[in-house]
């Protein structure tokens, strides 16, 4: 009950304070929860509003750890965040871990410059941690405050993500960083960009920079041909110094989102299997030596790091073998192999022609729609004709910075034409795959 009048009260004082086009957002209840900090004025705190929302994975007695999945640079981006909890595909990867899925939406007005929040040394970083506390009490979970975090991050998140890595190693158990990444330099075409060193210490957090092969991988003109260039300044200094980082090049995209995401969830499910404590409240642990491999910078194919014959401080590291060979399709075509059929849908009712299911997203492959059957008839799909310009067809949709559209796509059809009879739901995989 405590949970419910939080989790409510906090959505009420959002409703009335948010203004366009951050007013329009899926409501949090439980197992949802939300808060939100107005804008300060005190140097050194965060200059603009922000909301936090975070899932819990039902049924769940003790947090391992959050994921965190940061939106990107503008008015757009930062709108799309809203949605951020509520992916069913992500939710699957904090489920599989017992850990909450967690995402901001800091409320950037269009004519002011990112850097006020993507730098988490001015604000963010604390109003995050803020945020993780307060809704550690919400939800009932204090754990939720101390937990180690999985960072998911798109260009200007990117960046939030990665100096949050610098900034916290000891708390970081991986880094995905899209699109983007902290400047260890001063960038004179960035004036308002503060640069960053890399700890003395060798970096134990695996890290992933993936940019798309338009920004400055292979096509070298254009809005965003600058990131990958930015992106190798960082990559080159931390292999150097034995970090664990390695490099996805997405073949088809520029800077949206694409098809990113069928990498970066299986590679973060990898970390998070190896660095979670063993028990919750323990420190992380180190990603095994022995099972990594190696590429060369920019290549696309991956050996045993016993076998690689080049110079293993400039080559691109990967934790294992089934991620090594995930992502040479990856970094190919995007067309990542899946075997499994994602899971069977369940709770299916049908109230005068209304049928209603629930379904999780399956890890590999998330849902791209569902099957209705009648009496054995294959009748419908839901969506009728499922669409996402950035990359496979998704049920839920896909924003520019990757969460799904709103309003939420709705595990509901009617049928105009019932007439009684049995029905069956089957969910269907972006691999083409069926449920039971």
């Amino acid at each position: 009950m405590r949970r419910t009048v939080f989790a409510l009260l906090a959505l009420a004082h959002i409703a009335s304070a948010q203004a366009p086009p951050y007013d329009v957002f899926p409501d949090a209840e439980p197992p949802y929860f939300r808060v939100r900090y107005e804008a300060s004025s005190t140097p050194g705190e965060l200059s603009m509003p922000v909301n936090y929302t975070v899932w819990i994975p039902p049924g769940v007695e003790t947090l391992r750890g959050v994921v965190v999945h940061q939106h990107g640079c503008g008015e757009g981006s930062a709108k799309s965040g809203l949605t951020g909890a509520f992916d069913l595909h992500w939710q699957a990867l904090a489920r599989k871990h017992d850990a909450a899925l967690l995402a901001a939406s800091y409320e950037q007005p269009a004519d002011v410059d990112c850097q006020l929040w993507c730098d988490p040394r001015k604000g963010s970083d604390a109003a995050f941690r803020r945020g993780l506390a307060d809704l550690a009490e919400a939800s009932g979970h204090p754990e939720l405050g101390s937990a180690p975090w999985a960072l998911w991050g798109h260009s200007g998140g990117a960046m939030w993500v990665g100096l949050m890595t610098l900034l916290h190693p000891d708390r970081t158990a991986a880094t995905w960083m899209l699109s983007g990444a902290p400047f260890l330099t001063p960038r004179p075409d960035r004036p308002n960009t503060r640069p960053i060193a890399l700890p003395e210490q060798p970096i134990e957090v695996p890290m992933m920079l993936a940019p798309g092969t338009k920004e400055g991988v292979t096509e070298k003109d254009g809005r965003f041909a600058g990131v990958w260039p930015a992106m190798e300044k960082f990559f080159r200094p931390v292999r150097a110094a034995g970090g664990l980082i390695g490099v996805a090049v997405d073949p088809l995209t520029s800077h949206e989102a694409g098809n990113q995401r069928y990498m970066a969830i299986p590679w973060l499910d990898a970390c998070l299997t190896d660095r979670l404590p063993e028990r919750p409240g323990g420190p992380l642990r180190s990603m095994p030596a022995d099972a990594a491999w190696l590429a060369p910078l920019l290549g696309d194919t991956a050996v045993p790091a016993s076998d690689y014959s080049g110079d293993p401080a400039q080559a691109m590291w990967l934790p294992n073998k089934q991620i090594a060979q995930a992502w040479i399709h990856y970094v190919r075509d995007t067309e990542i192999p899946d075997t499994t059929p994602p899971p069977a849908p369940t709770n299916v009712q049908v109230d005068g022609g209304v049928v209603t299911w629930n379904a999780q997203a399956d890890l590999e492959s998330g849902i791209a729609y569902f099957v209705i059957e009648r009496d054995g008839e294959e009748i419908a799909t839901v969506p009728e004709n499922p669409e996402n310009r950035f990359g496979r067809p998704l049920f839920q949709g896909l924003q520019y910075s990757d969460t799904p559209l709103q309003p939420l796509a709705e595990m509901r059809f009617v049928d105009k034409q019932a007439t009684g009879g049995r029905y069956r739901v089957v969910a269907v995989n972006t691999a083409g795959l069926r449920s039971r």
